[in-house]
């Protein structure tokens, strides 16, 4: 008689054996969870619950919104019972003869589906079969993001980086500013663009488009397009750019006796020049300063220099004890062979050749000042066809 496994040998036994199958969650569930999860960690960070108030941050306002539809909605306290270890969800009575839909639950929640998803959760309503199915193609059901674990030290970061104010919060969204590893608040959200696929013709024949790899700070993900974004940004006049962090001081670490020489700035043009105009989304102004930014661009609008137009602040670095005729020679040679070459005249008609316009992104801009800073620059080659620095290691 052979011998018996040990599950042959309970059955044997009578002891009935039944293997517990992993929870799966809906997407209503999974969203849900993931929001509450957020008020949690925001408790325990700060030893109390989400609260309102102007003089709170956004994110804390945000948190503490979701947390009241929380308190007063039966079928989120259903869904949430088991993992309310702090007794988060007995702050108020429940109106259990409340009954709120799947859509009305997650605009309750701040998560904004509208024409997004096309499951049995989110229906579109009075929108042609035509304008449904192209939603259906340009948008992906937004679902739990699998490696959250990656983004979530990124989200924490960028939140930190705006209390101390190493970042802002910029007015808009420009499409310029959707690339990769760029930060914006959306319809009450901060959402991160993890990836930005290859450009395409859009169905108008006019625009450019491409697939995002979209995530958002409450652990869910979707794949949307870049024009789709777009339109969001337009309904939500609250929408904001989370600028690059300013890496502070550059080369040495400041004191009450170090001189602060200069400020690195980076600018945008909204110059209506016929040759302008069609490329000023893709190019960026790289200069030095020991003046104030503002003061300096007060005028922009009549110098050659800022393209006979307005300008726009994207970034600024403060220098502290450095020449700064050498750091902007610096940054000049490192992004010269991006460099825009173009003739225009000047308002008294005179030829002139802009040097400090660039065909580059503020994420390289970043990265020269980050490799600057570092002393690692002498390692590494802008490399103006692929968009990024290359080390000369390989």
């Amino acid at each position: 008689m052979s011998e018996l496994s040990d599950i042959e040998l309970l059955k044997e036994l009578g002891v009935e054996l039944e293997v517990a199958k992993p929870k799966q969650y809906s997407p209503l569930e999974a969203r849900i969870i993931a929001g509450f999860e957020d008020i949690q960690k925001f408790t325990k960070e700060h030893g109390h619950t989400p609260r309102h108030g102007e003089d709170n941050d956004i994110f804390e306002r945000l948190y503490a919104v979701r947390l009241d539809q929380l308190q007063r909605n039966k079928q989120a306290i259903e869904i949430l019972t088991d993992m309310d270890t702090d007794g988060l969800l007995s702050g108020r009575e429940t109106d259990m003869d409340e009954e709120v839909d799947d859509d009305a639950l997650l605009a309750e929640l701040g998560v904004d589906i509208g024409a997004e998803s096309s499951d049995d959760i989110t229906k579109l309503h009075h929108v042609s079969p035509v304008a449904h199915r192209r939603a259906a193609e340009e948008i992906a059901n937004r679902e739990v993001c699998r490696d959250f674990e990656k983004f979530e030290p990124v989200f924490a970061q960028i939140r930190q980086d705006l209390e101390i104010g190493n970042r802002k919060a910029r007015d808009g969204i420009k499409r310029e500013d959707i690339v990769p590893k760029t930060m914006f608040i959306l319809n009450g959200q901060m959402v991160y663009i993890a990836e930005k696929g290859e450009q395409f013709l859009a169905p108008n024949g006019v625009d450019w488009d491409a697939r995002l790899r979209v995530i958002y700070d409450n652990g869910t993900e979707n794949n949307l397009l870049l024009r789709s974004l777009l339109r969001r940004r337009v309904d939500d006049p609250t929408a904001r750019t989370i600028t690059t962090a300013n890496v502070g001081p550059l080369f040495a670490d400041t004191s009450d006796d170090d001189d602060q020489t200069g400020t690195i700035y980076v600018l945008r043009s909204k110059s209506n020049l016929p040759q302008i105009t069609p490329i000023k989304g893709a190019i960026l102004k790289i200069g030095v300063t020991g003046n104030g930014v503002k003061r300096r661009v007060a005028n922009a609008k009549n110098e050659a220099t800022y393209l006979l137009g307005e300008v726009e602040i994207v970034d600024e670095y403060t220098l502290y004890n450095i020449n700064r005729v050498k750091l902007e020679r610096l940054l000049q040679r490192i992004f010269h062979d991006a460099r825009l070459i173009i003739t225009i005249k000047d308002r008294f008609g005179n030829p002139v050749e802009p040097k400090e316009w660039f065909m580059v992104t503020r994420e390289a801009v970043a990265k020269a000042v980050e490799l600057i800073q570092a002393g690692e620059i002498k390692n590494y080659k802008y490399d103006h066809k692929a968009a990024k620095f290359v080390s000369f290691k390989g």
